[in-house]
């Protein structure tokens, strides 16, 4: 198992260092690993909630006898897990390979940033959609802009932050 890991590390790794190339006077490694990285997530993301949404729980409703969850709402919350985790493996075995913290200690931080996304995409949500009278989908686009430079920067130098010596 530990070599498969590796060889898709390596390969990961490779493929998103040759699309990098034609950036590398422009976007520092570390960033376009991040986007690279996240894109990849994120269409890993999509393509898991609609495999849920329209073949796992076929458009219906997820009846757990204390709650019942609406099929878009059960979607998110069995991929959520799949996606987190593979969020932080690519960022801790790609994108920030130099952090000098215990995998635990980065896991707890990854889970404290994913925790403020939600809270930001919501709260961000909220504001400009209910208090500014935006249109909904503009908000969604200027929001996730927002969050994922918050993330970056949270995760770069908290979740995966790289200790000097003096």
């Amino acid at each position: 198992m530990r070599v498969i890991l590796t060889i898709g590390r390596k390969t990961i790794i490779s493929v998103a260092d040759w699309f990098y190339k034609p950036f590398s006077r422009f976007v520092p490694q570390v960033t376009f690993r991040y986007g690279f990285t996240g894109g990849l997530n994120t269409v890993l993301d999509i393509f898991l909630y609609f495999v849920f949404y329209n073949f796992i729980f076929d458009k219906q409703n997820l009846d757990l006898f204390f709650i019942t969850l609406s099929p878009h709402i059960a979607a998110f919350v069995f991929v959520f897990p799949i996606t987190f985790s593979t969020g932080f493996l690519l960022a801790k075995y790609v994108t920030f390979t130099q952090s000098t913290l215990r995998g635990r200690k980065q896991l707890f931080r990854y889970g404290l940033t994913v925790l403020g996304s939600i809270l930001l995409n919501y709260l961000l949500l909220k504001l400009f959609v209910e208090v500014f009278y935006l249109w909904a989908t503009f908000s969604k686009i200027l929001t996730t802009v927002i969050v994922v430079i918050y993330s970056y920067f949270v995760q770069r130098y908290f979740s995966f932050n790289v200790k000097r010596n003096a």
